[in-house]
């Protein structure tokens, strides 16, 4: 009788815990069709969430039907709406109405999206570039600013939140408005983070770095305040400050999917599923959880995964594997990744590159650039339509890092 395992969501651990149960499935001489793999999701797309902060941004995503064509692996077009643990089965609102798809095993993989406060104005006058079509809103934005007459605010762009993607989006902000509003313009670029330093979650290593790069490119800081309100002529500060701006970008941090919802089990404040070595949810049975979905240990030191495609693809791998083997009767693995690395886009200054969860600055400026630019656009990207070469992307426990 066939087995059915569902995967949710074709972000980075979606596609790696695909394939790495299409290829234990492939190692062991299992037919297609005795084990179906599906992968559910809007489209058969993979976007690449760590460019969007990058120029056209709309055009940041890889076409997997080829490599799912190739690799045996299903797919069904639409978003789940429902989890039902108990029945073992979700809710898919597809183009034909709703459909109920039945799993023996299911890896959610959901992803996350940006969190949004109860702050006035945020969702009618902010901008993200949290998903491809809100990071392509924002560019198009950009690109249009140079028919409005010069105004202060026309010519002010508000960063709310100073973390990864607030200091990376910030840094492209001088080049791209003078782009498109001509060389002598003047653009004013303002990050606003509640915390009293820059990239708070980034520690103290590598901050003197950002520091001279943000002074480089003339970007301000308001640091130790938050956003108390936005409108359509800019922001009002937790201070009093008013701020005039037509471009306010939120980077305010992220939140796991709200399919985690239908789960009950223990979550952490982000919204993720706490997991266990084998990245299955706890209590729940059938259900593993990888990337931002899912909390899990990476070491015995006691760090924990970040929402990034640095851990998104490892712990894909694992928890397809460990689907895929539950249901063939095969040994199980445990997740970990003891090695970690963080490479910051810091602009046309360059990037900075550290090693380890105290972040030791290893590569700064232009050799660190090239170093960022090799990562996303080529590491990051899925592999090859071609079997061999696809499974072999897909065994567990391989990982890059800086």
């Amino acid at each position: 009788m066939s087995q059915r395992i569902v995967i949710v969501g074709s972000g980075f651990a979606g596609l790696y815990a695909a394939l790495a149960a299409a290829r234990l499935r492939d190692c062991h001489g299992v037919a297609d069709e005795a084990l179906d793999i599906v992968v559910v999701s809007p489209e058969p797309v993979l976007t690449v969430r760590p460019r969007l902060y990058e120029r056209l941004p709309g055009d940041m995503k890889a076409d997997l039907s080829a490599l799912f064509d190739e690799t045996g692996i299903g797919f069904l077009a639409g978003e789940v709406t429902r989890i039902d643990a108990a029945a073992q089965a979700i809710m898919v609102h597809t183009e034909s109405g709703e459909e109920r798809l039945g799993y023996d095993r299911l890896v959610l993989a959901a992803g996350s999206r940006a969190a949004h406060p109860p702050i006035p104005g945020l969702a009618e006058h902010a901008f993200s570039n949290d998903q491809r079509d809100t990071a392509d809103r924002l560019w198009r934005h950009v690109q249009s600013l140079a028919g409005r007459p010069a105004s202060e605010a026309r010519d002010t762009v508000i960063i709310a939140g100073g973390g990864f993607t607030g200091i990376e989006t910030a840094a492209e902000f001088p080049h791209w408005l003078r782009e498109a509003l001509g060389a002598e313009a003047r653009p004013r670029v303002i990050i606003v983070e509640r915390a009293d330093t820059i990239g708070p979650d980034l520690g103290p290593g590598p901050r003197p770095v950002i520091e001279e790069a943000l002074d480089m490119l003339g970007i301000e800081r308001r640091l130790g305040h938050a956003v108390a309100a936005i409108d359509a002529d800019g922001v009002v500060l937790d201070n009093g400050e008013r701020i005039y701006s037509a471009t306010v970008v939120w980077t305010g941090g992220l939140r796991a999917t709200p399919l985690n919802a239908d789960i009950a089990a223990p979550k952490d404040a982000l919204g993720r599923l706490i997991v266990d070595s084998g990245l299955r949810v706890p209590g729940v049975a059938a259900i593993f959880a990888a990337g931002d979905t899912a909390n899990a240990a990476t070491d015995e030191a006691g760090n924990r995964t970040l929402m990034s495609c640095q851990h998104a693809m490892p712990l894909g791998r694992i928890a397809g594997h460990n689907a895929a083997a539950e249901l063939l009767g095969l040994p199980t693995m445990i997740y970990e990744q003891p090695v970690y690395g963080t490479c910051l886009d810091l602009g046309p200054w360059g990037a900075v590159v550290t090693q380890g969860w105290e972040r030791q600055v290893v590569l700064a400026g232009a050799e660190a650039k090239a170093l960022k630019t090799q990562i996303n656009s080529v590491w990051i990207y899925p592999p090859a339509a071609e079997r061999t070469a696809a499974f072999a992307a897909a065994e567990p426990g391989t990982y890059a890092t800086v």
